[in-house]
């Protein structure tokens, strides 16, 4: 017969078996009063503080159990238990490992002792133990989940996947093992099974955060930004605290060029995780993509300071440089990334570009060669050699490789995709149709349709589609059919971009197609802005100081009005022909009355040939308006920066696309100023300022 303590605590024990732990805790407290050193009731009552959330008293309570009973497996289990919740992770090892030494094949010891070492980052202990707790109990579904989770972080992601496999064959309802088997899918570049893994996750468990993080994942390695910041958006709403679904959401973000609120989800990643080098790094990405160079150079900084060898860092650190014009001190910084990762492609191409712009171009070209022999599809580093060679003259090889262009970037999106096959000067075009169409600026446009008559020249028949604001100007080239972009097109039988003429023409240095003049502006525009202007006996100048801010040379290119106001004086009719304006423009050209600013009245590019017409001489930055005087043969004077565009070569002050051009490059980076000395000089000299 039991005694009235051994009923009580069998009592107790049922009741807390059977999850009754209002009622169980009163009868261990019972015992207690009665034998306060009764080891099961002491230990038990520990366990119930540890299942409602009181893990410090947890911890005291089978503490004192311990040392009345030291030899118990189980109490050193729950001890090692509560010690994880308070954070006490070295002790809870100790813990679970005394449990084992008293009981070797206590299986559950075992997982809780693997899932230590897997918090502790020692995948390879915690996969022991996960192995030698499945020997003990093979059919544990839980065990292969958390064996996988220590070969996924081994890097043993098929492994991993086998794990999963086995733990879902035990149990095809458990949403963190299809959870985690996305994960290996994913390493394993395996993204739309990872995305139908992980919706049934979701589905057998809508709450659950982490599988609405790792969906976020798998849409964002298909490129489905939108969905994967929904899916993060969702995770978070769960659970705020998810540091990695603010990173993830914040890359998205960044890879959709939505760089303000990638800088906001990393500030809040980082708010969780000050110290997450890979945070720091990809915020500096943001800043550097919302143009905050300095500030970005600071957050990589920061990230190196935590991890001194990080390459990624390094490299955008460099960027960054690069960006700031610190020449010198960037090209340090990609020679470290490639010391720490010397099969690092991107810091190749991006050194390239940055020897080039240093003028080193031999060294340019060496690591542009790199580059491609680490990735032989590397597109923009066979794109950029294409560029730097045609910059030396190089036309043969240069317009090879600018075709790569098409698959580099922005450019990537405004390839045309169609049925018809792409020419590109090899098939005779008798008796056929062919599209050529525009899909870079409006300067390209602008430089490049002159080998539309020369198409036409081989063809039954030319569609030319162009941006819609250059229609009504291009509509005048012989035996060219001209549409907008967005008309419906007519049938055809091949097509080309206007980009890739020159290569299907092997077009070389001294085979450029420059007639004196490919445009003319149409008559009766022109008496409109003959009778707009009134008649002058000053030279009339066209001004253009600033392109579009969004080309990704515009810093360098663009001058402040500020600056180019100091050509202007009262000998000459100053005429801008510039559409957008700056910060500040609008009060400088109230000031200056020698400027007349007609932008408002030019609809088109047919318009803006029309004043162009009208003037004696154009002063440009290297914008649209550059090309379209030069193609009209007007006397244009082409403003150029240190590093120029590709077309203008290298140290000339003429161009063989445009007779009538005259180049005034600076003579250093950012110099400015005695480039427009020079300019004043030459305006001063050579053009009378009265008719």
């Amino acid at each position: 017969m039991l005694s009235p303590i051994d009923a009580t605590l069998q009592r107790a024990a049922a009741l807390h078996s059977q999850g009754q732990l209002a009622q169980a805790e009163p009868l261990y407290r019972q015992i207690l009063a009665q034998v306060p050193k009764h080891f099961d009731a002491m230990h038990l009552l520990g366990v119930i503080a540890l299942q409602t959330g009181h893990a410090q008293a947890a911890v005291d309570l089978i503490r004192d159990a311990i040392k009345i009973n030291r030899k118990h497996p189980a109490a050193h289990l729950h001890l090692g238990n509560a010690l994880l919740e308070v954070q006490r992770v070295d002790e809870a090892l100790v813990s679970y490992e005394r449990a084992l030494k008293l009981k070797p094949d206590y299986a559950d010891a075992l997982s809780n002792r693997g899932n230590v070492f897997l918090r502790m980052k020692r995948p390879k202990d915690a996969l022991a133990c996960y192995e030698r707790a499945l020997k003990l109990q093979p059919r544990d579904p839980e065990l292969f989940n958390n064996a996988g989770n220590a070969l996924q972080e081994l890097k043993r992601s098929g492994d991993a996947l086998t794990s999963y496999a086995r733990a879902l064959a035990l149990n095809p309802d458990y949403a963190e093992a299809l959870s985690n088997s996305a994960n290996a899918l994913l390493a394993l570049n395996r993204p739309e099974e990872a995305l139908a893994a992980l919706d049934r996750s979701v589905a057998l468990k809508p709450d659950f955060p982490q599988a609405l993080h790792n969906r976020g994942n798998a849409l964002l390695a298909l490129k489905r930004y939108e969905d994967a910041i929904e899916s993060y958006d969702r995770a978070l709403a769960i659970n705020p605290a998810i540091h990695e679904a603010h990173y993830n959401r914040g890359n998205a973000f960044k890879d959709l060029k939505r760089f303000q609120e990638a800088l906001d989800s990393f500030e809040h990643a980082l708010a969780l995780n000050p110290h997450d080098h890979e945070t720091l790094n990809n915020r500096g990405s943001a800043l550097l993509g919302l143009q905050r160079h300095a500030e970005a150079l600071s957050s990589y900084e920061r990230a190196l300071e935590l991890k001194p060898d990080y390459a990624e860092a390094h490299y955008n650190r460099a960027n960054a440089l690069k960006d700031l014009q610190r020449y010198v001190d960037a090209l340090q910084s990609y020679d470290r990334a490639i010391e720490l990762k010397p099969d690092y492609a991107e810091a190749f191409n991006n050194r390239g570009n940055l020897l080039e712009d240093m003028r080193r171009f031999d060294e340019a070209l060496a690591d542009y060669d790199r580059a491609e022999a680490i990735d032989p599809n590397y597109a923009a580093a066979h794109w950029n050699e294409g560029l730097c060679r045609l910059r030396l003259g190089d036309f043969e090889r240069g317009w090879q490789k600018y075709e790569w262009g098409s698959q580099t970037g922005e450019r990537v999106k405004s390839m045309r995709q169609f049925e018809q096959p792409l020419w590109r000067g090899a098939e005779a075009l008798d008796g056929k149709t062919i599209l050529l169409y525009a899909e870079q600026g409006l300067g390209d446009t602008l430089q490049f349709c002159r080998y539309a008559a020369m198409v036409g020249r081989q063809a039954a028949g030319v569609l030319l589609e162009v941006q819609p604001p250059l229609k009504s100007l291009l509509a005048q080239i012989e035996g060219v059919h001209v549409l907008a972009r967005g008309e419906a097109l007519p049938d055809f039988d091949y097509y080309c971009p206007l980009v890739s003429l020159p290569l299907a023409f092997h077009t070389k240095l001294d085979t450029i197609p420059a007639p004196e003049q490919y445009l003319r502006a149409d008559g009766s525009r022109v008496e409109i802005w003959h009778r707009r202007l009134g008649q002058s006996q000053k030279r009339r100048v066209g001004l253009v100081w600033s392109g579009s801010a969004s080309h990704r040379n515009d810093r360098n290119r663009s001058i402040p009005l500020s600056q180019m106001a100091q050509l202007v004086s009262a000998q000459f009719q100053f005429i801008s022909l510039q559409k957008e304006l700056r910060r500040g423009d609008e009060d400088i050209l109230r000031e200056n009355t020698n400027i007349e600013h007609v932008a408002a009245e030019l609809a088109d590019f047919a318009d803006t040939a029309a004043l162009i017409d009208l003037l004696d001489l154009v002063i440009t930055i290297d914008t649209s308006v550059a090309h379209l005087a030069g193609a009209m043969n007007k006397p244009v004077w082409i403003l150029l920066p240190f590093n120029s565009d590709f077309r203008w070569l290298l140290d000339r002050d003429d161009s063989p696309w445009y007779p009538s051009a005259k180049l005034f490059r600076q003579s250093a980076m950012g110099d400015w100023e005695s480039v427009l000395t020079s300019v004043k000089r030459e305006l001063e000299r050579t053009i009378p300022p009265a008719r």
